[in-house]
């Protein structure tokens, strides 16, 4: 296991490396010129000058990246312009909320998901796999931010069973938080469902259609350890891969959900880091997601192994 990780991270490394250079460029790559834009278009040649100068953007573009990956590698991601903090002090602070987000939405999307994926493929061509599949299309197909909204609608103003924005945290009081994230962490879940359902049910009904669940039903074992255990257990390896997706998608997709319901995490930092220029809280954020990314991966591939036995790296 140890080698394996070992082999994995050394993959990861020009991963890691390209997404670095990738957030670079972000600065480089839009329209105009930063320096202008975070001064202002009214400012004199002096101040965008001292901007640019403060930026470094005065200085060879070779030079400017190898001063920000060895920022990197010293784990300095940047200054953000609009708190005056460090990138990674803006998201410490934020990024409890966009976990919890997260995190609930997941403890949804896992057991619904994985069952009536699995119901689905148990009752394949049947009223049931079909009414399944369509409710899965549609949380697919509807966009998050319309649910979203109508979701606020619905039970915020009308029926006020749930607070239409704001977070309270955990500690301060675990039933108020649970109150302020259940209806956004459903709202991000309903994707994540429709994705994990297709997936259950298309691995659980090329498990089901192998030899050895015949044998395992022709030794009378019962249909809950012959599907649930034996059935399951080999279509594992998909849904697990189907679950790293998951993970990352939550993550992303907290920006429209955070942004909708007004919650103080990540993702409505980089909306309005976008919409005030800061370019570094910007580039900071997309670079830490990467990492994150790629550290998901790294798991899933570390999962694959514990999951099925006959799955090994060389």
């Amino acid at each position: 296991m140890l080698r394996l990780i070992t082999i994995k991270l050394l993959q990861a490394a020009p991963v890691i490396l390209v997404v670095s250079i990738l957030a670079f460029l972000l600065m480089s790559l839009l329209p105009g010129d930063p320096a202008v834009v975070i001064a202002g278009d009214q400012a004199s040649p002096e101040a965008i000058a001292a901007v640019r100068h403060s930026l470094g953007l005065d200085r060879p573009f070779l030079e400017r990246l190898g001063i920000w990956l060895l920022r990197l590698a010293q784990g300095e991601f940047g200054s953000s312009l609009m708190l005056n903090q460090s990138v990674l002090s803006a998201m410490g602070e934020r990024l409890p909320v966009t976990l919890s987000l997260a995190g609930l939405s997941l403890a949804i999307t896992l057991p619904v998901g994985i069952l009536i994926g699995s119901i689905a493929a148990y009752y394949r061509q049947t009223w049931v796999d079909s009414l399944v599949m369509t409710v899965a299309l549609v949380g697919v197909s509807i966009p998050g931010f319309w649910i979203a909204i109508l979701a606020v609608i619905l039970f915020s103003v009308v029926l006020g069973w749930f607070p239409s924005s704001g977070y309270v945290p955990f500690a301060q009081d675990p039933v108020l938080w649970l109150r302020s994230l259940v209806l956004p962490a459903s709202m991000l879940s309903l994707f994540q469902i429709g994705f994990l359902a297709r997936m259950t049910r298309s691995a659980m009904l090329d498990v089901l259609s192998q030899d050895f669940i015949r044998t395992a039903r022709s030794k009378g074992l019962s249909e809950w350890v012959t599907v649930g255990k034996h059935g399951f257990r080999n279509a594992l390896v998909l849904v697990i891969t189907a679950m790293g997706i998951l993970v990352s998608t939550a993550l992303g997709g907290s920006v429209v959900i955070e942004q909708v319901f007004a919650l103080p995490g990540v993702g409505r930092l980089v909306v309005q880091g976008i919409m005030a220029r800061d370019y570094p809280l910007v580039q900071g954020v997309m670079l830490i997601y990467g990492f994150a990314f790629v550290a998901i991966n790294l798991a899933v591939d570390v999962l694959y192994t514990l999951a099925d036995p006959r799955v090994r790296y060389d």
